[in-house]
């Protein structure tokens, strides 16, 4: 007979969720299927996601979102430049009560932690999340303490040319997936949003529960079994190493860059419904993968998508590996 712990459970269909999870968000962020669909891959792979766009593009609106079909807990920090570490993590608080000290848990014991506006806060606080992101977990007064499980980061920026923003540092931004832009919405999709404000009638969208915490774990388990050929493989490091040995390049990716392509590769086959990793999966996140990770030489970083050019002449110089029957 098979124990409790011994049970498995039944597979579920991952397109079909990721469908309705796609479908569902889009009636708030109406438009940008594509960045919901990347955003839901860096979910399932369990990679963090930085925004960086303009105010009022729907950034926090998209983050919130995710909470509600997910069914999970949101938690949201703005972050300004008298943020304190603290008030990030928490702390332990005398209890005068009780005598003793109480831990005060912070914003960052949730599931989905939006660090709104991330830039706009000192570097010394932007760091506070660096453990959390790395570890899952949060170390006060020399305790480790876990953070809920699943714990996903999106952080929220305004272009650097904005006042009041600092870069942030290269060891965060590593921490990141992948980075993405929403962008501004074409005049017809503009038409449709104040459109679909008169019909409802209230500002707030009103969004169904899609997926279970019970689903997003045996998603998460069926994504491992997504195969992935050895010539792909390949083809990421190979793309990975050039950004180091680039005279343009200041620094190059990290080993991470490599792994996070791996990842979301695997989940975008999954959420389109395939057991395999096709080479367009590798290549639709190159550029949202490597562009936050990559430093430029000092005397290109006043040119204008320097970055991406850079990102490109490696792409150009790399042949894309052809898999039979696909």
């Amino acid at each position: 007979m098979m124990t409790q712990s011994e049970t498995t459970h039944p597979q579920v269909d991952i397109k079909q969720i990721s469908h309705n999870i796609i479908n569902e968000i889009s009636k708030a962020v109406i438009g940008k299927n594509e960045v919901i669909e990347d955003v839901l891959a860096a979910f399932f792979a369990g990679g963090h996601v930085l925004l960086e766009d303009n105010p009022g593009v729907a950034k926090t609106l998209l983050a919130k979102s995710f909470s509600t079909v997910l069914d999970l807990q949101f938690s949201r920090v703005q972050f300004t430049p008298d943020l304190l570490p603290n008030d990030i993590t928490g702390g332990h608080i005398y209890n005068r009560k009780n005598n003793e000290f109480e831990l005060n848990k912070g914003p960052v014991f949730t599931n989905i932690l939006l660090a709104d506006e991330i830039n706009r806060a000192s570097p010394k606080t932007q760091s506070a999340l660096l453990e959390s992101m790395a570890e899952k977990q949060v170390t006060l007064e020399g305790v480790c303490i876990k953070l809920p499980d699943p714990f996903w980061v999106i952080a929220t920026q305004n272009p650097l040319e904005h006042e009041s923003t600092y870069n942030l540092p290269e060891a965060q931004l590593d921490r990141f997936a992948l980075k993405l832009s929403i962008g501004y919405p074409t005049k017809p999709l503009e038409m449709q949003l104040l459109r679909n404000r008169l019909k409802r009638k209230q500002d707030e969208v009103n969004l169904s529960c899609i997926a279970s915490k019970q689903q997003i774990k045996q998603i998460k388990k069926q994504i491992e079994e997504v195969e992935v050929d050895e010539s792909l493989l390949a083809y990421i490091i190979e793309l990975v190493q050039k950004t180091r040995n680039s005279h343009e390049i200041a620094l190059g990716a990290s080993p991470r860059a490599g792994l996070a392509l791996l990842a979301l590769a695997r989940s975008r086959a999954a959420i389109q419904g395939r057991t395999f990793v096709k080479p367009d999966d590798i290549k639709h996140f190159i550029f949202k993968v490597l562009v936050h990770r990559i430093v430029l030489n000092p005397e290109l970083w006043l040119s204008k998508n320097e970055d991406l050019n850079q990102i490109n002449k490696i792409i150009e110089s790399i042949n894309l590996p052809v898999l039979e029957g696909v």
